[in-house]
């Protein structure tokens, strides 16, 4: 007797290029499980009425002797994981017109692979060392993990999709990586690797990363000679790693029991009269 095949579960992941994605850290995640794994583009959310031309430009290029004119337009792909687990994606530009219904309608490709839950990514410029692990955000059907990190300011397409699949009854989980800003927005291996490696814990699946770790090793060693050849940055950036490190300490602690606080204030205290000294 033949077993029976098991159910597929699909999860939806979503990043959008614009805004949201500094260094194109979110949407490269897409694109690196869409070359790593069986993956079939099965649908779009049609350009007409979303998109400003004059932001979102049309891009020309020869294919096979041929002039095309690509469109900016959002995809859908079925990415096989393994025979339970399919990763619906979406990907495209953060639209400019329409957000709501932009989000309905992506929504609905989710009604339609009877997905289980939502993944948004994103990335953005904040101020932290590369020579640590970039900062992460993470947040639940809405909740940040870490209420230090609560998120108050202007929002993108993943917040609103997020939000609006909560009300419609499904699971979220928004994942966000801070890129160092004073490296601009370069691409950044780095962020993806961490994006990526995070997901495979929401979703349960160790995702194949080892292209992207030698990609970010690399990143991060271009990163050092750039600090090095630059006094002004070089501390700059020993600031920011001493702010990272006494964060880091913070959490620590806090996580240790009220004798490890008394310590960490007096630590607090004996910074604070070296710095005035």
């Amino acid at each position: 007797m033949y077993g029976q095949r098991p159910r597929v579960k699909y999860i939806m992941v979503a990043a959008f290029d614009g805004w949201n994605d500094v260094g194109q850290s979110a949407t490269n995640v897409v694109r690196h499980l869409v070359s790593k794994f069986h993956a079939l583009e099965v649908g779009h959310i049609s350009r007409d009425g979303y998109y400003d031309y004059q932001t979102a430009r049309p891009i020309q290029c020869v294919i096979q002797g041929t002039r095309c004119i690509l469109w900016p337009q959002t995809a859908f792909y079925d990415i096989t994981i393994d025979d339970s687990l399919h990763i619906l994606a979406q990907l495209g530009p953060e639209p400019n017109y329409h957000w709501m219904e932009y989000c309905k309608e992506s929504l609905h490709f989710a009604q339609q692979y009877d997905v289980h839950s939502i993944i948004t990514l994103g990335s953005m410029l904040a101020e932290c060392p590369h020579t640590r692990p970039l900062p992460m955000d993470v947040s639940v059907d809405g909740e940040q993990t870490d209420p230090d990190n609560e998120y108050n300011g202007p929002i993108g397409i993943p917040h609103l999709l997020d939000a609006l699949a909560i009300e419609e009854g499904y699971e979220t989980t928004a994942i966000w990586v801070s890129l160092p800003q004073y490296l601009g927005s370069d691409s950044c291996p780095q962020a993806t690797l961490q994006l990526l490696d995070e997901l495979s814990k929401v979703i349960g699946f160790k995702l194949d990363a080892k292209d992207l770790e030698n990609k970010a090793a690399q990143w991060r060693s271009h990163c050092d000679i750039v600090v090095r050849n630059n006094a002004d940055l070089a501390q700059y950036v020993d600031q920011l790693e001493h702010d990272a490190d006494m964060r880091q300490h913070a959490k620590d602690i806090t996580t240790a029991g009220a004798p490890a606080v008394e310590q960490l204030v007096h630590e607090a205290e004996a910074y604070l009269r070296d710095q005035q000294l």
